[in-house]
């Protein structure tokens, strides 16, 4: 009772001083909503992210994290490097104007190609004894934004090592819902050197003066937004892969028998749920990824697998400067006894214990489990007036992040490989630096420490959506 005393008279301590409680019943009419800064983007492919319309009624005390919410949903299309809500109330509250002030990319891009060949650049310093002949060379070309419906052209020519040759096409809206998209492309590459064995946990590359190898693959992939966050995606693709009778006999296992070419057809269906604030750099929501894939579709195909993969990763801000984000990606691949061309273990991409950024484990089934604390050190934008406007306004922010990751790969022909780090657990941690800055770009400094009692420095530049 005396609680309840004290309550009371603390409320009403508060309206004789004059301070206002909040109103959580008052409401407003959205009335307009007015784009400003968007030259090339056409204002229905914004407004298909904005889930507040105009003639909606909102609850004034609601109103900022509504507009949060649809302010990361348009900078999640990339086509923006600030976006920012500004409401107009009048004079009575009852109705409010929101201007959403934009300002776009540059969508136009040629940019020269030097890149390694190799799986990352660790690969390559450490074990590749920093080798410039492993370089490829070449022209980007890409327009993100070709029709001003977030439409996206890209031409990859790339000599060198391993010279390769791209085009894709993609178009995510079709119809008038805004629901339906198609993408399609197709790319061919050739290669003297190439890895045509993983033993001892480390990819055999076959050195080469002729061509060893040549791929092309085309595919075609319509896809489905069913809301927001939500995708559909199916990938269709005809493969054609040749290799010379060198590769057959250095590994039996590359395609199986003496036949030196693969031919089959691939569908792919992925599900993908995307609930991060910011695609390039998430600090809380989470994301789902689901896929399922069949290899050998017709009866002529020469190859006949089948896999599984599913990753679900959660981003939660602990307060203050602090933020953890935790996941699993688990992979489950049938038969146990596919080519080598068509193997797929840790060591790709994000499905690694890190740690172990050298090594590449074979195996048809795996999971991993990434888990990161991270606090942030500073996060600012800086204008520099002389750029053009594309390019002036520089979000710069740095990390400091401290990471936990354990996994474990299945592999039922160890013999294959030789290898000694699959059919067991793995684990590895370590204390990381992470650079964040505009046009996605995020660069890491990772020093970690295996289970194998392994530590180095590591090191990566990526370009994440």
């Amino acid at each position: 009772m005396r609680y309840q005393l004290w309550i009371v008279l603390g409320f009403l301590l508060m309206s004789r001083s004059g301070v206002a409680l909040p109103d959580s019943t008052k409401t407003a009419v959205i009335r307009h909503i007015f784009l400003e800064g968007n030259h090339k983007t056409r204002a229905g492919i914004i407004m298909r992210e904005l889930a507040v319309k105009s003639g909606d009624t909102v609850r004034v005390h609601e109103l900022a994290d509504i507009l949060e919410v649809d302010r990361r949903k348009v900078v999640n299309t990339n086509l923006f490097v600030t976006v920012q809500f500004d409401p107009e109330f009048t004079g009575d509250s009852s109705q409010v104007d929101l201007r959403l002030k934009l300002r776009e990319r540059w969508y136009i891009f040629g940019l020269p190609v030097f890149q390694l060949a190799d799986r990352n650049f660790n690969e390559w310093w450490y074990d590749r004894n920093r080798d410039f002949s492993r370089i490829t060379y070449g022209l980007y070309g890409s327009h993100n934004n070709v029709s001003g419906r977030n439409d996206k052209l890209k031409v990859l020519v790339e000599l060198g090592f391993v010279p390769k040759y791209e085009i894709s096409y993609s178009f995510p809206y079709l119809d008038r819902g805004m629901k339906l998209g198609l993408t399609a492309g197709a790319s061919y590459s050739t290669n003297k050197s190439l890895a045509v064995r993983t033993w001892n946990d480390k990819l055999d590359f076959l050195p080469g003066e002729s061509v060893n190898r040549r791929r092309f693959y085309f595919f075609i992939s319509p896809s489905y937004r069913s809301k927001f966050y939500g995708y559909h995606m199916l990938d269709v693709r005809w493969v054609n892969a040749t290799v010379s009778d060198t590769v057959l006999i250095r590994n039996p296992h590359y395609l199986f028998g003496d036949d030196t070419r693969q031919r089959f057809f691939q569908f792919t269906y992925t599900y993908s749920y995307n609930k991060r604030d910011i695609g390039q750099y998430p600090l809380r929501g989470y994301n789902v990824v689901f896929q399922a894939s069949k290899r050998g579709v017709l009866p002529g195909d020469d190859v006949n697998q089948g896999y599984l993969y599913g990753v679900y990763r959660h981003f939660l801000p602990l307060g203050g400067r602090f933020f953890f984000n935790s996941g699993v990606r688990l992979r489950a691949s049938f038969p146990a006894r596919v080519p080598y061309l068509n193997m797929v273990g840790l060591g790709y991409r994000l499905d690694l214990v890190r740690g172990y950024e050298l090594y590449v484990i074979d195996g048809q089934h795996y999971g991993v489990l990434q888990n990161e604390l991270k606090f942030r050190l500073f996060d600012v934008v800086k204008t520099i007036k002389w750029l053009p406007r594309q390019f002036g306004t520089v979000p710069v922010a740095l990390y400091l992040n401290a990471f936990a990751d354990a996994g474990y790969i299945s592999n039922k022909v160890p013999e294959w490989s030789n290898s000694r780090l699959s059919n067991r657990l793995l684990a590895g941690t370590g204390l990381g630096l992470d650079l964040v800055t505009f046009y996605n770009l995020v660069y890491r400094l990772n020093y970690s420490f295996s289970a194998e009692g392994e530590r180095r420095l590591f090191f990566s530049v990526a370009r994440e959506f």
